[in-house]
Parts: structure tokens; sequence; C-alpha cells
């Protein structure tokens, strides 16, 4: 019976990815270090530099989605006040306002 392959934990991946993008040892070194196939160092430190950008994304994916219907009534509510300013406006013409 053949064994499964063996399954590495992120952290385990980035810690050999950024030996590998060090380039204090070659890959052929890392792989025999850590037991670990030279071309899945390649693939990990490929995929280090693929989702770099994303550490700095992260932040703005925490900012708080917008709430479409409390939106709504915001504009709604800006439509009443501008209403109401005109109003307004008009009646105090004659008593000297602007």
């Amino acid at each position: 019976m053949m064994s499964k392959r063996k399954q590495h934990v992120p952290e385990f991946k980035a810690k050999v990815a950024l030996e590998a993008l060090k380039g204090e040892a070659t890959v052929s070194e890392l792989a025999s270090r850590f037991g670990v196939h030279p071309t899945m160092i390649n693939q990990w430190k490929r995929a280090l530099l693929d989702g770099a950008s994303g550490v700095f994304e992260r932040g703005s994916r925490k900012a708080p989605m917008i709430d479409e219907d409390q939106v709504r009534d915001l504009h709604a509510k800006i439509g009443e006040l501008a209403v109401a300013n005109s109003f307004l406006e008009r009646k105090l013409k004659p008593w000297g306002g602007k």
C-alpha cells in the first residue's frame, strides 16, 4: 500500500520559501535540510512571491462593509433637509434673509 503524500502546514511552507528567497543555501541544500523535494521548494517560493502583495491588501479588506439600507436612508434624509432648507430660504427672504 502506498503512503499518502505528506501535508505541510502553511507556516512550514512559508519558512522554507523564505529560506529559499534569502539565497544563503541552494534549493538542494534546503531540500536536504527540510526533507522536501526541490520542486516543492520552488513552488512554495513562487507562491510566496505571487501572494506577497496580498499582505498589503488585507488592511483594506477589513474595512467595514457598506450598509446599502443605511446609505439609502441617509440619502433620503439629505433630500428632506435640502427641501426644508430651500423652503426656509424662500420663507425668510421677505424678512431680510439671503
